[in-house]
């Protein structure tokens, strides 16, 4: 479970924005990895920096994630209704008010009920939401400084939001815990805590509620929350956990039964980098909604 900042990382990217087709997988020196489990959860040995990587970039809606079901889990666009998913506007949001992202090498085993919140958790790699000033691109990797983490009890299932900042970022230095984002971005988490509450309204599921009555718990809860996942991830990719649907093949997992050559047919059939240009969305996609939060407590 090597640490690394991701630099010698790139992105192989087919198929247009916007569609079914869109797939991005990432490389290194040509060979295809999984962003899943080959991309280190730590950018550095003291452990003090994380690999985000980057799913749907501030203020864009094309619902993008790690895809647990394809091999090597490359990201694609989200499925509904059989069709490409996009995230609702909701008045005041254009689409996401972060960059939003997964720590890879961690896992929300629906198997494992949260004590904290009574819930399975979501079956999908931690989330996380970046703060920072920079607008992110599809699939790319930030160093970043974990600062907190929302308890999202999304549709009766554990969903824990992870709070950071890009290391980059002006603010890095001065940003350290969950309070100083009140300080130096004040209304930003209650402006979270309204979008994660209400943004499935529009397609008839019920209003989420947040754990602890809302409050974003501080870096070293999130911390514990973190590393909880990790260990769960490893218990996945060691065979411990039985994967279900999950697909494990990855390259770099020293005590993985799952881990193949370079040269395994499923890791050379992966089409060379072809980018095309984005599809244009869907016009209804443009719409706002006008909905409120009113459930306010666990």
């Amino acid at each position: 479970m090597a640490c690394g900042t991701a630099d010698d990382i790139n992105v192989r990217t087919f198929g247009a924005p916007n569609t079914l087709d869109f797939h991005i997988y990432y490389e290194r020196d040509g060979q295809v990895l999984s962003a899943f489990h080959d991309i280190p959860l730590f950018a550095n040995d003291e452990k003090t920096l994380y690999n985000m990587v980057v799913e749907i970039p501030r203020w864009t809606n094309a619902k993008n994630e790690i895809n647990k079901e394809a091999a090597l889990n490359p990201i694609k666009q989200d499925i509904a209704d059989g069709k490409a998913r996009f995230i609702p506007n909701i008045l005041p949001f254009k689409g996401y008010i972060w960059n939003y992202g997964a720590f890879p090498q961690t896992w929300e085993d629906p198997g494992y009920i949260s004590p904290y919140t009574g819930f399975k958790g979501d079956n999908d790699p931690i989330d996380v939401i970046e703060i920072g000033q920079n607008v992110a691109t599809v699939g790319e990797i930030k160093q970043v400084k974990v600062l907190g983490i929302i308890g999202l009890l999304d549709q009766d299932e554990t969903d824990w939001k992870v709070v950071v900042i890009d290391a980059k970022d002006p603010l890095f230095d001065k940003i350290n815990d969950i309070e100083d984002v009140e300080t130096y971005k004040p209304g930003y988490l209650k402006s979270t805590d309204t979008f994660f509450r209400v943004y499935k309204l529009p397609s008839g599921k019920k209003e989420n509620t947040i754990a602890f009555g809302g409050e974003a718990k501080n870096k070293e809860f999130a911390t514990s929350i973190i590393l909880e996942t990790h260990e769960h991830w490893k218990s996945l990719i060691n065979g411990t956990t039985p994967r279900q649907d999950i697909q494990t093949i990855n390259l770099s997992v020293a005590d993985s039964p799952y881990r193949v050559d370079a040269d395994n047919s499923t890791v050379s059939s992966v089409p060379e980098n072809n980018p095309a240009a984005p599809t244009p969305i869907d016009s209804k996609y443009d719409e706002w909604f006008y909905v409120s939060a009113t459930n306010k407590e666990e």
